[in-house]
């Protein structure tokens, strides 16, 4: 997760979000909608997209999305994109989406335009869906706006309705012995709000699994599961090291056109700071 970034924003723009979470919540469809979801082994499902944000440390908003989507079920990767972009909305729990979400739907309406035979069929999020403060998280969001399957795939436990990391939560998290192990997140309300499933053998932390769009909690658990070779499902782990190395990729491209006098002078600058002690040291480390 980046740095706080931008300031927290007024109390108009937070009630402003929210109804705007209400209106696109309404569009939700938390059923099965396309034919490769009612088919064994999901035949028919061609291609797979994951998404995700990684951002440049020191909290001045430089992050980096990326898409990428996956043949399926070998888990190939058929196509990438990663772009520079600039956040300005801050980050407010249980409003990411506003924060995220604009540059992943344009990173599919870009390759829509570009190449639309390799269009994701679903996507996987790295964050929730309908487990959520309102029911609307950015798995909701991207597929409400890209009318597409979308699949929350949470790391951590989203504690609302009710919801709790405690003793009963760990001892449900110990029953999962094997991969594909699961066990309902079932809120006060009564609401089975997603569902946590062991991704790998290798692993015993769980996953938080939670319907976006255009798919029932089953197909996305049993989705997902198919996804993973590793703890984190293919999609969202190769467009996870993709952003990261496009980050420092970049970064090594910045650092190498700095002149090098420049270079020489500044390095010159923190020997001379290191050596003449005072209140300047701490900014070294």
């Amino acid at each position: 997760m980046a740095g706080l970034g931008p300031e927290p924003p007024p109390l108009a723009t937070l009630r402003r979000w929210e109804c705007e979470q209400a209106r696109l919540r309404a569009a939700v469809v938390a059923e099965d909608t396309e034919r490769w979801q009612r088919e064994p082994g999901f035949g028919g499902l061609q291609r797979v997209g994951g998404v995700d944000v990684s951002y440049v440390e020191g909290g001045d908003g430089s992050a980096c999305a990326s898409l990428v989507v996956l043949g399926y079920p070998g888990l190939e990767v058929l196509y990438e994109e990663c772009r520079m972009v600039a956040v300005s909305a801050p980050y407010v729990a249980g409003f990411l989406a506003f924060r995220e979400v604009p540059f992943m739907v344009e990173a599919v309406q870009r390759l829509q335009r570009e190449q639309p035979g390799l269009r994701p069929q679903v996507l996987l999020v790295d964050g929730n869906g309908l487990l959520h403060q309102r029911g609307f998280g950015v798995a909701c969001h991207l597929g409400v706006l890209t009318d597409l399957p979308c699949v929350g795939v949470a790391k951590n436990l989203l504690q609302v309705d009710g919801l709790a990391k405690d003793e009963l939560h760990k001892e449900q998290i110990r029953s999962l012995q094997k991969k594909g192990d699961t066990f309902p997140l079932i809120g006060t309300s009564g609401a089975v709000l997603g569902m946590a499933l062991r991704g790998c053998n290798n692993s015993s932390k769980p996953l938080y699994i939670s319907v976006g769009h255009r798919i029932c909690l089953e197909t996305a658990v049993h989705l997902v599961q198919s996804c993973c070779k590793y703890r984190i499902p293919e999609p969202i782990r190769q467009a996870d090291i993709r952003s990261r190395a496009y980050i420092q990729k970049q970064m090594c491209s910045l650092l190498a056109a700095v002149p090098s006098g420049l270079k020489r002078k500044e390095k010159a600058d923190v020997e001379e700071g290191s050596h003449s002690g005072g209140g300047d040291e701490d900014s070294l480390h």
